[in-house]
């Protein structure tokens, strides 16, 4: 007989936790690059992330709806997200782009009315938010007038993500390498749209230490974590996933602390528990549901 670990530690929850793991470096490695703009930025990374789909080419069949929502989710949050580092300090900026787990538990009723939310869910959104900007901040966010911008790109990014991210539960199911090409026609269509808007391509103003750091996105956060979050969220629970991914901005802000060797403090301590009480409580919302149906049947 299984334990009941293994009701909840499934794999959609375990490749969850995967993308989580690559996306908590994304911040740390897009807040180094500054040698190109963010359009310039989001077309290179992506068209590095979708050459690793090309010898799976036979497989990219999937509907024109799931290409054309894909590509325009890939394209538009990332560059909302690399814009809004630009115009809002990063931290703050990052914090407002978290809110996209936030978005998944209160997305999910209206697109699957299958998964209405019950009280741990509300609970699990509060704590992890809750969390989160004890993290990201030292307990006050000031909206400045000069940042509103950068701001507001980063809120339009956490709605953007947090929508699509139900929205694909919707879709009809694809391939794991149509997601490769959707990041390879989006990294296309971003260096179209640069060229057009900006000007030539800044290929060699860009130093060799920003390339390795864009094969880095492309390989982990940007990669592996867009196949691995789809998988995560096509067979997965989108509520429960949405509370686990509250895990994000406490790894990052691990992450950036070991980078520029800030140390930790104590309120890093108590958001850590606030972040991981509420995927905790997330969990346990589904698996409570599950151990219901198992008993009535």
């Amino acid at each position: 007989m299984p334990s009941s670990n293994a009701r909840w530690l499934d794999r959609s929850t375990l490749l969850a936790l995967l993308t989580i793991l690559l996306w908590s470096s994304l911040a740390a490695l897009t807040s180094r690059i500054t040698s190109v703009t963010p359009l310039v930025l989001v077309g290179l990374v992506l068209l590095f992330c979708g050459l690793g789909a090309i010898p799976f080419w036979r497989q990219w069949r999937a509907p024109l709806v799931t290409w054309l929502a894909t590509i325009i989710a890939f394209l538009g949050y990332h560059l909302l997200l690399f814009s809004a580092f630009r115009h809002a300090p990063v931290l703050e900026a990052n914090l407002i782009n978290y809110l996209w787990p936030l978005m998944i538990i209160l997305f999910t009723p209206l697109l699957l009315p299958q998964h209405p939310l019950q009280r741990q869910h509300d609970m699990a959104g509060l704590l992890g938010l809750c969390g989160s900007l004890l993290v990201m901040t030292d307990g006050s966010l000031h909206l400045q007038q000069l940042y509103i911008p950068g701001y507001l790109l980063a809120l339009a990014a956490a709605i953007t993500w947090g929508f699509y991210s139900v929205l694909s539960r919707r879709l009809p199911a694809a391939p794991a390498p149509v997601i490769g090409a959707c990041c390879l026609i989006s990294g296309l269509l971003a260096l179209v749209i640069s060229h057009v808007s900006e000007g030539a391509l800044p290929w060699r103003q860009i130093p060799s230490h920003d390339w390795w750091l864009i094969i880095g996105l492309a390989m982990g956060p940007m990669g592996t974590a867009f196949i691995t979050w789809y998988l995560a969220l096509r067979d997965g629970d989108p509520r429960r996933i949405g509370a686990l991914a509250y895990l994000t901005p406490l790894l990052s802000t691990l992450l950036l602390v070991l980078i520029n060797g800030e140390s930790l403090q104590l309120r890093h301590v108590i958001a850590g528990g606030l972040i991981i009480g509420g995927a905790s409580l997330g969990l346990q919302g589904a698996r409570t549901k599950r151990s219901r149906r198992s008993a009535s049947s």
